[in-house]
């Protein structure tokens, strides 16, 4: 999912993915321990998806704190 689109979700939803890509990491994590984990790109894919969250969730935090201080 681009940036673009996660910018058009609410923030409760940006954070149940976030949560869920964090968990899907760990399940992934587990695979590469066992050696069942064929695709080593989703790893890494998975860490800029979470990445991509957090960092606009921190771009809603700091929009609402610059309005604060506005009003």
């Amino acid at each position: 999912m681009k940036a673009a689109e996660i910018r058009k979700l609410s923030t409760e939803e940006i954070e149940a993915r976030l949560a869920e890509a964090r968990e899907e990491l760990m399940h992934l994590r587990f695979q590469k321990t066992t050696g069942e984990l064929v695709d080593t790109n989703a790893l890494r894919r998975t860490r800029r998806q979470i990445a991509r969250y957090l960092t606009i969730l921190r771009e809603r935090e700091l929009e609402a704190f610059a309005e604060e201080g506005e009003a």
